[in-house]
Parts: C-alpha cells; sequence; structure tokens
C-alpha cells in the first residue's frame, strides 16, 4: 500500500539531492582516514588526509623577542608552576605530620590523604593548571615537558629556555610560600622532598624518575598529536588519569 508514496518519493529532487548528500558525507568519512599515494604522469602525489602536520618551529627565532606574546607565555609558566608546586608541596608536608608517629602527631580521626590523595593533588592540578595556561603557553608547567617539546621541534630554543628559567623561578617561589607559612613543619620534613624507602636502592629510584616521566611526557605528545580528531576526546581524560599515575608509581618506590 506504500509503493506509491515510495514511488513518489524517489522521483522528487529533493529525496534525491538528501541521499547524494548522504552517500557523499559517508564514504568521504570512510575514507578520510586512508592516505593514498599514486604516481601518474610526471609523478604527481595525491594524498587524503583529516589533519594537517604543523610546520617544526625554528631553532631560533629572534623575532619572538618582540613579540608581547612569548612574554605573556612565561609568565603564566611562572605562575601556573608556583601554584603547583605551592599546593602539591603543602599536601606532602600535611600527610607527614598527619601520619608521624614520632611526633605524635598522628590524628585518630583522619589517617592523612594517603598516597592516592598525594595523587590526586598532583593530578587535579596539573589538570586544572593546564586547563587554565593551555591557550596562552601551551601548558607544559614542567622543564621535562619544554625540554621534550623542543627536541620534537614544537617550541624553538628561545622559548623552550625562557620557559624552563619560568618554571624553576615559579618551583622555587612555589616553595619559598610554603616555608614562609610553614616554616616549622618545612624544615622538620625536608621541605617535603622524597626519600627512598626501605628495601629500595637508588638506581630503582632514579628508573622510577625516568618511567614517571617518560609517561609525561608521552602522555603530553600523545594528546597534541595533530592527526587525532573528535573521536579521540577521551584523550584529556587519559591525560588526566595518567598524571595521577605517576605520583602514584613515585611515591611507591620513594
Amino acid at each position: 500500500m506504500f509503493a506509491p508514496y515510495i514511488h513518489s518519493l524517489s522521483r522528487s529532487p529533493l529525496f534525491t539531492h538528501s541521499l547524494n548528500e548522504h552517500f557523499h558525507s559517508l564514504k568521504h568519512n570512510m575514507t578520510k582516514d586512508i592516505e593514498t599515494t599514486a604516481e601518474q604522469g610526471g609523478g604527481a602525489e595525491f594524498s587524503a588526509k583529516d589533519y594537517q602536520d604543523p610546520p617544526p618551529a625554528p631553532l631560533i627565532d629572534l623575532e619572538e623577542l618582540t613579540k608581547w606574546s612569548l612574554y605573556r607565555a612565561a609568565i603564566a609558566e611562572f605562575i601556573a608552576t608556583l601554584l603547583f608546586l605551592y599546593v602539591t608541596v603543602l599536601t606532602v608536608i600535611g600527610y607527614n605530620v598527619q601520619t608521624d608517629p614520632v611526633k605524635n602527631t598522628v590524628d585518630p580521626d583522619c589517617g592523612g590523604v594517603g598516597i592516592l590523595g598525594i595523587a590526586w593533588a598532583f593530578g587535579g592540578m596539573i589538570f586544572i593548571l593546564v586547563y587554565c595556561t593551555a591557550g596562552i603557553s601551551g601548558g607544559h608547567i614542567n622543564p621535562a615537558v619544554t625540554f621534550g617539546l623542543f627536541v620534537g621541534r614544537k617550541v624553538s630554543l628561545i622559548r623552550a629556555l625562557l620557559y624552563m628559567v619560568a618554571q624553576c623561578l615559579g618551583a622555587i617561589c612555589g616553595c619559598g610560600l610554603v616555608k614562609a607559612f610553614q616554616k616549622t613543619y618545612y624544615n622538620s620534613y625536608g621541605g617535603g622532598a622524597n626519600q627512598l624507602q626501605d628495601g629500595f636502592n637508588k638506581g630503582t629510584g632514579l628508573g622510577a624518575e625516568i618511567i614517571g616521566t617518560f609517561v609525561l611526557v608521552y602522555t603530553v605528545f600523545s594528546a597534541t598529536d595533530p592527526k587525532r580528531s573528535a573521536r579521540d576526546s577521551h584523550v584529556p581524560v587519559c591525560s588526566l588519569l595518567s598524571s595521577i599515575n605517576e605520583p602514584i608509581l613515585i611515591f611507591e618506590s620513594n
């Protein structure tokens, strides 16, 4: 009984145009990830990509020194690193205070945030600060990340050096604020610095640091890969989980 309606609909120009557009879109989505190279005539190459590789950053770009955006990015890195060290070091010191049986400061009602809480402090701060500074400086907040991006020709030498200086100064100022506000605890617990636990040697600690830093830099490169598309919307979540898992790995061995 529907045959006449279907027949008349199939002859409609609007229906035919919509159907053609649908098949064209479907064909494009199925083939956009396939890169094909063919030689025809004079050896011309044809490729279909859904991304564009950015050009490598110049090794030395003196023109950057005249741009305010460079110094604004360095200031963002300074502030982000300051806040990161301030919050995370205070978290570690607070955990040590709450769980120190020698100085009898153990809180019976609260066993401290634990290693997972420290990891969430590190990962949560990285997640927030990268979100805040990604559009300004790229959200490096770590000299290892900056150095890795420099080696990958993502940033110039001038920008990399300025970022590293800003990050180190921000880290120093962040720890300085912790010491200014909690001088007694800061001195008592070594500024929140990690120490090797019993049963681990220096080689194990060094290996844990290397693996943790590798995971961090690898995640950054993966999250900023131009080949990724909207279907990889899970990458920010994976970045957060990676930044949380790394402190767990480090604190388990240190």
